[in-house]
């Protein structure tokens, strides 16, 4: 088999024509990652983790990686291991997103006061 003298191999096995410019990865979007966070649900509580209080910290790098801060409601929670997977899986999903993390963390520890008014609404906690 012969090349086409058009075309040129590229990185992971793409092809574009000569001279043509891979078009750049997606910057990652804060907030599309938070819409993706609000996708994963504590089994045991109706309201997603983002408006529980759950995740802390959401950092973002130029290279698409992204790092997740998050806790539990309590540290013998029965989702202790499924939930940051989750997370991990949900955010993987976000276009432009590289490499994520998924760091839990216990300090400060979570209380009912870092629920979201749509969160408190929803468990009738008024």
């Amino acid at each position: 088999m012969s090349e086409d003298a058009t075309t040129t191999p590229q990185t992971h096995g793409a092809w574009t024509p000569e001279g043509e410019v891979p078009p750049p990865a997606a910057k990652v979007d804060e907030d599309t990652v938070i819409t993706m966070l609000k996708t994963v649900f504590d089994p045991e509580i109706p309201v997603d983790i983002y408006e529980l209080g759950l995740i802390y910290a959401i950092e973002l790098d130029d290279a698409g990686k992204v790092k997740v801060e998050m806790t539990l409601t309590t540290p013998s929670c029965p989702s202790a291991q499924e939930l940051p997977s989750q997370v991990e899986e949900a955010v993987r999903m976000v276009p432009g997103v590289t490499d994520v993390e998924v760091e839990v963390v216990w300090d400060p520890p979570w209380d009912q006061g870092r629920m979201s008014e749509d969160a408190r609404l929803a468990l009738n906690m008024y």
